[in-house]
Protein backbone atom coordinates (compact mmCIF):
# COMPACT_ATOMS: atom_id res chain seq x y z
CA UNK A 1 0.00 0.00 0.00
CA UNK A 2 1.65 3.48 -1.38
CA UNK A 3 0.85 6.47 0.08
CA UNK A 4 -0.15 9.48 -2.43
CA UNK A 5 2.37 11.60 -2.17
CA UNK A 6 0.50 14.83 -1.45
CA UNK A 7 0.13 13.26 1.99
CA UNK A 8 3.54 11.66 2.72
CA UNK A 9 4.61 14.92 4.20
CA UNK A 10 1.24 14.84 6.69
CA UNK A 11 2.45 11.06 7.65
CA UNK A 12 5.83 12.37 8.27
CA UNK A 13 4.84 15.27 10.60
CA UNK A 14 2.45 12.93 12.47
CA UNK A 15 5.21 10.21 13.17
CA UNK A 16 7.58 12.82 14.22
CA UNK A 17 5.24 13.96 16.23
CA UNK A 18 3.85 11.01 18.01
CA UNK A 19 7.62 9.74 18.59
CA UNK A 20 8.13 13.01 20.46
CA UNK A 21 5.64 12.74 22.05
CA UNK A 22 6.10 8.95 23.35
CA UNK A 23 10.08 10.14 24.27
CA UNK A 24 8.67 13.31 26.07
CA UNK A 25 6.07 10.65 27.78
CA UNK A 26 8.94 8.28 29.04
CA UNK A 27 11.25 11.01 30.26
CA UNK A 28 8.73 12.31 32.28
CA UNK A 29 7.69 9.16 33.69
CA UNK A 30 11.58 8.45 34.63
CA UNK A 31 11.57 12.14 36.40
CA UNK A 32 9.07 11.11 39.05
CA UNK A 33 11.68 10.64 41.68
CA UNK A 34 12.79 13.53 43.76
CA UNK A 35 16.41 14.59 43.19
CA UNK A 36 18.22 15.23 46.64
CA UNK A 37 19.54 18.52 46.79
CA UNK A 38 22.29 20.01 48.67
CA UNK A 39 21.72 22.51 51.89
CA UNK A 40 21.80 25.97 50.04
CA UNK A 41 24.49 28.31 51.12
CA UNK A 42 24.62 30.60 54.05
CA UNK A 43 25.25 34.56 53.32
CA UNK A 44 27.80 33.94 56.28
CA UNK A 45 29.96 31.31 54.71
CA UNK A 46 30.28 33.28 51.04
CA UNK A 47 33.51 34.73 50.82
CA UNK A 48 33.62 38.50 50.16
CA UNK A 49 34.62 39.44 46.12
CA UNK A 50 36.76 42.05 45.38
CA UNK A 51 36.01 44.46 42.77
CA UNK A 52 38.84 45.46 40.83
CA UNK A 53 38.28 48.57 38.69
CA UNK A 54 35.85 51.49 38.88
CA UNK A 55 32.06 50.58 40.08
CA UNK A 56 29.92 50.54 37.03
CA UNK A 57 27.76 53.89 37.23
CA UNK A 58 24.98 53.94 34.71
CA UNK A 59 24.62 57.11 32.62
CA UNK A 60 20.97 58.01 32.90
CA UNK A 61 21.63 61.36 30.71
CA UNK A 62 23.37 60.34 28.28
CA UNK A 63 23.72 64.14 27.17
CA UNK A 64 26.24 64.71 29.94
CA UNK A 65 29.06 62.90 30.33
Amino acid sequence: MRLPEENRNMVLLATVTLLAAVVAGVVSMMDVAPRATSEPASIAEQAPVRTVGVPFVPNVNPRER
